[in-house]
């Protein structure tokens, strides 16, 4: 849970830090807007930009009823950050498994590709797509019941 959290709060501490500069030049405007900078950016490498999480056999056991997409993602992964952004609110529609909170969705996404944990990993029908297009995705998501 902790290691979730630790790109976040490394945003947070090094905006601080960042603002304190301009704050203590007599700069509260630009320590201000530093600082919301660097918070928007833990808030959008946090858990709390995704939907939320599930474990990896009940979103297998979901998808395999529904035929929704699951997708494998950890926190401080730009190219899951780049899904979910892209997926907008279409992303509601797939079944998200965060592999640090979850050693079997971290296992599957190693059996799937080759021993490595790479992310994001989208499994429809059974089949690891590795970092598929968002458009792709987003097709997927639209043809699911």
């Amino acid at each position: 849970m902790m290691r979730a959290w630790l790109f976040p709060m490394l945003f947070v501490l090094c905006g601080s830090v960042v603002a304190a500069g301009p704050a203590l030049k007599g700069s509260p405007g630009a320590a201000v807007a530093l600082l919301l900078l660097f918070v928007l950016l833990a808030g959008l490498n946090s858990p709390l930009a995704f939907p939320r999480s599930i474990g990896a056999a009940e979103a297998q056991r979901l998808s395999a009823v529904d035929g929704r997409p699951v997708v494998f993602w950890r926190p401080g992964c730009t190219y899951c950050l780049r899904l979910r952004i892209r997926l907008g609110r279409r992303a509601r529609r797939a079944y998200w498994v965060d592999i640090w909170r979850d050693p079997a969705g971290a296992a599957a996404v190693r059996a799937a590709n080759d021993g490595n944990e790479t992310v994001p990993t989208v499994v429809l029908a059974g089949r690891p797509h590795v970092n598929p297009d968002p458009a792709w995705v987003r097709e997927q998501i639209s043809r699911s019941r």
